[in-house]
């Protein structure tokens, strides 16, 4: 497939398809099916999930306030930060989004082990995979590139989308118990 990528790289002749064009979409794809699929647990119970109500009781019980209301927000960002990335659709919110309930994550699962059975090396490879798509930006196939201020991603962008995301997140922090 040849198309003029967005932002060519000097070195790779035009309408050559780069490791760029397949890898980013690749990661979006997992990543948001991942996320996708963890917010539909909590949301709606679907694949052997949990469901809100029992979502918002393990909220409540690691010291959140309005647990229902908690769940919610958690599991609503999950799943459409999650859509986000899979369709390339706002992807530096999206990715944001991501990083915003890992913290969130880390922050209830850390109990001073990196790896192993308590450890938090799972959230933190989300974290820092979606952050990694919020700074590079979705790749050439996505939604983004219908949308005008977004079609030539910058920097920027990711930027201030994550500190978005980490200042909500601290926030959402300081709320618990």
């Amino acid at each position: 497939m040849t198309t003029t990528p967005s932002h060519p790289d000097p070195r790779t002749p035009t309408g050559t398809t780069t490791p760029y064009d397949v890898g980013l979409p690749l990661l979006r794809l997992v990543l948001g099916l991942i996320m996708a699929v963890h917010g539909t647990q909590k949301l709606f119970g679907w694949f052997d999930g949990p469901g809100v109500t029992s979502t918002a009781e393990a909220f409540e019980e690691v010291g959140y306030p309005a647990g229902v209301s908690m769940a919610v927000i958690a599991s609503l960002t999950e799943m459409l930060g999650g859509l986000g990335l899979v369709f390339g659709l706002l992807t530096p919110l999206a990715g944001a989004a991501i990083v915003g309930v890992m913290i969130n994550a880390i922050s209830v699962k850390w109990a001073g082990d990196v790896m192993g059975q308590q450890g938090v090396e799972y959230e933190v490879l989300i974290t820092a995979a979606a952050a990694t798509l919020a700074l590079t930006g979705p790749g050439r196939f996505a939604a983004d590139h219908f949308i005008p201020v977004l079609r030539n991603h910058r920097v920027i962008y990711g930027v201030a989308a994550l500190a978005l995301g980490v200042v909500l997140a601290f926030l959402i922090l300081l709320l618990k118990d």
